[in-house]
């Protein structure tokens, strides 16, 4: 009941805003959105849709931000299991996301900002935030998250610069391949070339290398006049990375910092197909190699490494598709793909998710084209939820993700 109130309150309030804002009337606005001034609000302070829509339009605010707004759940109070202290909440946000209890980690990173006292605390509170968010595959609310605490304008070198490398990690995942490099590019500048000693700064800086060097692998196009400016940037970049988080692998022995150095070597392998410097079969077998660690995903000890094999079966789809044809092209794309999203599917990984089903699509595609007609998908219910979920978290992924379900027939017995 109390919940109800505040809800309606909220609603209240984005009424009285968007009048104001326009200069109109109750009865004006009222007109507007199609309600009669008395009954704008609905008493149970849950508004429908069309609502919220005129309102967003009222306000010239984007329909997610009003709803968001209107249904936010206010934070707890304080827990006696964590305690009330900054340090104590951040401790166990952080221990929940751990566990995999995403929704209490984002309630207590929610309770950090109620009891920020400074930039670097309320800087921190959106680290905590943004990794919930990134482990839940909403990469753009793990953005929002990386500009929040970066708008703190901490001072402090370790906060900002892991906010830096968090922001440009999440506009490579979302495929902002020029957003992703700038923001490298300055937090690269941000050490004046030289490595720090600081093991949180080391690896910052290795995801500044990591975020550029990928993101220029992915504008790779053969097709350009000049693409060797592109090979060489995406070359020397994933080499930095990988030589900074091998160092990290060797001081600390943390299977994360060895994950990211072989999702770099992964990625050079498909740079050096691409600039003619090794051999496409060649580069393909050394994929199937790698993935040989990877039969086992429930046995498999380290998540982050497995996680590594995944995106080495992207760049094996990414090479077979750039350099082969026929059923050197076909075969070897079937058990990259199949294997991808074993992986995805075993650690929950949405990007590994987004670049497999993409992939697929593109291998049938080529089929298509050799024999004039469309392959029919055939999906299992799971894999239709999941290209849903992935079509909600990659907008670039929506007209592909439509393509397929519309060739698995699933709309068929709609209405």
């Amino acid at each position: 009941m109390q919940e109800r109130l505040v809800q309606r309150e909220r609603l209240c309030r984005f009424v009285d805003l968007a009048r104001v804002y326009r200069g109109w009337s109750r009865t004006e606005l009222s007109k507007v959105l199609g309600r009669d001034p008395s009954k704008i609000v609905p008493d149970s302070g849950n508004p429908k849709l069309d609502l919220i829509v005129g309102l967003a339009d009222a306000l010239d605010w984007s329909v997610g931000d009003v709803a968001e707004s209107v249904w936010e759940h206010a934070p707890d109070g304080s827990d006696p299991a964590c305690g009330d202290s900054f340090e104590a909440i951040s401790r166990a946000s952080i221990e929940a996301r751990h566990d995999g209890r995403f929704d209490e980690a984002l309630r207590l990173a929610s309770r950090l900002r109620l009891v920020a006292g400074s930039d670097r605390e309320h800087a921190i509170a959106c680290l905590r935030e943004g990794s919930v968010w990134d482990r839940r595959g909403r990469y753009a609310r793990a953005l929002e998250c990386a500009q929040e605490g970066l708008g703190m304008n901490c001072r402090d070198l370790d906060v900002r610069t892991t906010l830096q490398g968090r922001l440009a990690n999440a506009h490579y995942t979302l495929w902002h391949l020029v957003e992703a490099k700038a923001v490298g590019r300055d937090l690269v500048e941000a050490f004046e070339g030289a490595t720090p000693d600081d093991p949180v700064l080391r690896e910052n800086l290795g995801m500044a290398h990591y975020a550029i060097g990928h993101a220029a692998r992915r504008q790779i196009d053969p097709s350009e006049s000049e693409p060797t400016r592109r090979l060489d940037e995406a070359r020397m970049h994933l080499r930095r990375a990988a030589s900074i988080f091998l160092d990290l692998h060797r001081d600390h022995d943390r299977p994360t910092d060895l994950a990211f150095a072989r999702i770099c070597t992964g990625g050079l392998l498909e740079v050096e197909a691409a600039a003619g410097r090794h051999e496409p079969g060649a580069a393909i077998d050394q994929v199937m190699v790698e993935l040989e660690g990877a039969i086992d995903v429930e046995g498999c000890a380290s998540v982050d490494l497995l996680e590594s094999h995944g995106w080495w079966a992207i760049f094996g789809c990414n090479i077979a598709l750039r350099h082969l044809q026929g059923s050197d092209l076909h075969r070897p794309m079937a058990v990259f793909t199949n294997k991808a999203l074993e992986i995805a599917e075993r650690i929950g990984n949405w990007g590994l998710r987004e670049r497999a089903f993409t992939l697929e699509h593109f291998r049938r595609q080529r089929i298509a084209d050799l024999i004039g007609d469309e392959q029919d998908w055939f999906l299992d219910d799971e894999e239709i939820r999941t290209i849903t979920g992935t079509m909600g978290r990659f907008p670039g992924f929506r007209r592909i993700g439509w393509r397929i379900l519309e060739a698995a027939r699933v709309f068929e017995n709609a209405g």
